[in-house]
């Protein structure tokens, strides 16, 4: 099985987010033993951002940084365990609201695919960016 940085790459919508993770210094982090569990935005999602919004992020290492972190929950945890609570906080330290009912989201975003078990986690796939606040 790989990891969830290798899961990522090998599929090929993930290509801004490996990017980002990268211009964070997070690599390393991603690559740890974890578990944790990923809400991976596509590029699609990294494309519907204002003009000009990733080139400030990656322009901004900390800011990205902290908006990643709030993509990711410590723990693996299944779309089966995630929906038994209304929120669960972040790395980054903020809530990440859950929506209970179909369809499956988190905070503003769809999973449109979700219980991707990697060697260190889980990742649901995104149709958004998501952000603390």
């Amino acid at each position: 099985m790989a990891s969830i940085l290798e899961t990522a790459a090998s599929v090929g919508i993930f290509n801004t987010l490996l990017a980002a993770v990268d211009s964070a210094g997070l690599r390393s982090a991603f690559e740890g033993a974890g578990p944790f569990t990923v809400f991976a935005p596509v590029d699609e999602a990294f494309a519907a951002l204002p003009p000009g919004t990733v080139q400030t992020l990656v322009d901004n290492p900390p800011q990205l940084a902290r908006i990643l972190k709030y993509h990711v929950i410590s723990g693996a945890r299944s779309r089966a365990q995630l929906v038994v609570q209304e929120s669960w906080e972040s790395l980054e330290g903020a809530p990440i609201p859950i929506r209970r009912a179909e369809p499956f989201e988190v905070k503003n975003a769809t999973v449109v695919q979700a219980d991707v078990i990697c060697d260190n986690g889980v990742v649901h796939v995104i149709n958004r960016v998501i952000l603390p606040g």
